[in-house]
């Protein structure tokens, strides 16, 4: 242990810790614009400084550890006007609109200059400014880009992707896409942990809330949408909403007042999914498919297009099955198109999802079923949701509980649990062992595949007894993780039956279109809500739910049906991703 003093409060941390964390365990913060803990700790920013007793020149707090009886002042008045002078420079080259940005309210760069009170900036403005896709789902604004590296690091070390690198020399240096690529032609899977890391809005969601509200006033549509899972957990955070108050009905009431016309919870098609995904896993494994290769859940769509980019060879070994919001959508302009007497081509779906790769999933050729138009027209972020609701001044305390809407209705505990890593699995195994003993197991009988415990190996693993058959089942979240999980099933060191794989960090709890909060992840938080509404829910079995089977019954058969597969199942070489052109070391 090492003692030392900080604003003259005595402190006791283990050797080894750096000032900056010693600061913050006795509360203390000292401000900084590019660390991440265990990520980036380059002090590139020189925001993070501190006067230390006996030291003519300041240091930065980020990557210098704590010494015995070293006296620190955080907040000295050298230490503050470096801290201006540093931010004034920054700001001199950085597009502050700040009224007409997506980040302001929320942005670190900003905070802190209002912090320091810096009321104009002494410096020549230089503004860089780089052409960039507006239509692609992430778009990165370079005027708004202060170098800081988070994006660069968190996909390097937490996706193991590379997408981001410094480019140019001196002055000229800037972030950009790597090996002078174009974005589109990256091999990015819109994870969105680059957004989610950026401290200002250099990166940012593609924003489509103008296509929602013309859709909204287009009175020859109708409008139909569908909130996932994880939204639940998150959307009521920026608004001010504690979690026991935002709840999927306020949301509804919030989407009704806004002008949709149907509004449904995409816990049904989570459910639908399972029944879809489960029997065909049942199928495989039965047949013997399994014991070479792994079935991979094919729901997020962020690991698709990692799997398409990086081990396109696997692919054979993905479920059929369409993510639950695709399925969602494909059942919208077909059955309940039907059902309420509608053309599917005066039919808008809109899905409300934690998540960037949404986005380009709705647009990708994944049907082939019976109607022939895009399943999902529009995707919004939770983010985007928020952004709605203060934008039709809704005032979230005068929102009250709402049903969605009708034939798509019931949910079930096992579709929430959707939204976190391990419970498409947990979710699947309920279901597998039900088609396969025809009994109901405990509900809670597979917690072991819940993926936030993951050890040192970066995924969870666990063998299921069903019957006389032993399942050997893998969970993964994060990219980075799941190449070494995939990488292990190459060398042979490992072999599981069925493996599921989420792009971000904690599952979609911790999509990239969740509410941001820099330098603090709320996706435990967020997972256990999720967890505590299964254990409440009337239904915690997907071949349970009512209007699911009441689908069967009316328009499918039976799960795998050939009729399901025209219309829930997809055909992985409808499209392809761009390909990293060499090995990024």
């Amino acid at each position: 242990m090492v003692n030392l003093t900080i604003d003259h409060q005595a402190v006791c941390v283990p050797e080894g810790t750096t000032v900056i964390e010693a600061a913050r365990q006795a509360g203390i913060p000292i401000p900084s614009l590019c660390y991440l803990k265990g990520i980036n700790e380059i002090g590139a920013c020189r925001v993070c400084v501190v006067e230390v007793e006996g030291k003519d020149k300041l240091i930065i707090s980020c990557n210098n550890k704590v010494e015995e009886g070293m006296v620190i002042y955080t907040n000295s008045r050298k230490v503050r006007m470096n801290r201006k002078n540093t931010i004034e420079l920054i700001l001199s080259q950085h597009d502050c609109h700040c009224a007409t940005c997506v980040r302001s309210g929320s942005c670190a760069l900003q905070e802190i200059a209002n912090d320091l009170n810096i009321l104009e900036i002494p410096y020549k403005m230089e503004i860089e400014k780089l052409p960039w896709n507006k239509e692609f789902p992430l778009i990165r604004n370079a005027a708004k880009c202060i170098k800081c590296m988070r994006c660069i690091q968190v996909c390097d070390k937490i996706q193991g992707l590379h997408v981001w690198d410094l480019t140019g020399t001196g002055s000229r240096t800037t972030v950009n896409v790597s090996l002078n690529r174009k974005i589109e032609e990256a091999d990015c899977s819109l994870c969105g942990q680059c957004i989610t890391h950026c401290p200002t809005g250099a990166l940012r969601v593609r924003d489509d809330t103008e296509k929602a509200w013309n859709a909204i006033e287009d009175k020859k549509k109708v409008t139909v949408v569908q909130i996932a899972p994880a939204v639940r957990t998150a959307w009521g955070e920026v608004l001010g909403m504690e979690r026991e108050h935002a709840t999927v009905g306020k949301m509804v009431d919030a989407l009704k007042r806004m002008g949709f016309d149907y509004v449904f919870d995409s816990v049904f098609s989570a459910d639908l999914t399972i029944m879809e995904e489960g029997a065909e896993f049942v199928e495989r494994f039965r047949k013997g498919e399994t014991r070479n290769h792994p079935m991979f859940t094919s729901c997020c769509p962020g690991w698709i297009r990692f799997i398409k980019s990086q081990y396109p060879h696997l692919i054979p070994y993905l479920s059929t099955a369409k993510s639950p919001q695709q399925m969602f959508g494909a059942v919208m302009k077909s059955y309940f198109a039907k059902k309420i007497g509608v053309n599917p081509e005066d039919m808008v779906t809109v899905s409300i999802m934690p998540c960037v790769a949404k986005k380009g999933e709705s647009q990708m050729e994944l049907y082939f079923e019976e109607y022939g138009g895009h399943d999902v027209d529009l995707v919004l972020t939770t983010r985007e949701l928020d952004r709605m609701i203060r934008s039709a001044h809704i005032k979230v305390d005068t929102l009250v509980e709402k049903e969605c809407d009708q034939i798509m209705h019931d949910g079930t505990g096992a579709g929430v649990i959707f939204g976190t890593t391990g419970g498409v699995m947990e979710a699947a195994l309920r279901s597998a062992h039900y088609l396969i003993t025809g009994k109901n197991p405990d509900p809670d009988a597979f917690e072991q595949v819940r993926g936030m415990e993951a050890g040192k190996q970066g995924w969870v693993e666990a063998v299921i007894p069903i019957a006389d058959a032993q399942v050997k089942v893998a969970v993964v979240s994060g990219l980075g993780n799941t190449r070494q999980l995939l990488d292990a099933l190459e060398e042979g060191t490992v072999h599981y039956d069925f493996v599921e794989v989420m792009a971000c960090p904690g599952g979609c709890v911790g999509g990239g279109g969740q509410p941001i909060h820099d330098g603090e992840s709320l996706t435990n938080d967020r997972r256990e809500n999720l967890y505590f509404l299964d254990r409440n829910y009337p239904i915690r079995f997907s071949h349970e739910n009512p209007d699911v089977l009441r689908l069967y019954n009316e328009y499918m058969e039976r799960p795998n049906s050939h009729k399901a597969h025209l219309l829930l199942h997809t055909d992985h070489k409808a499209w392809e991703m761009p390909r990293p052109p060499r090995k990024v070391f």
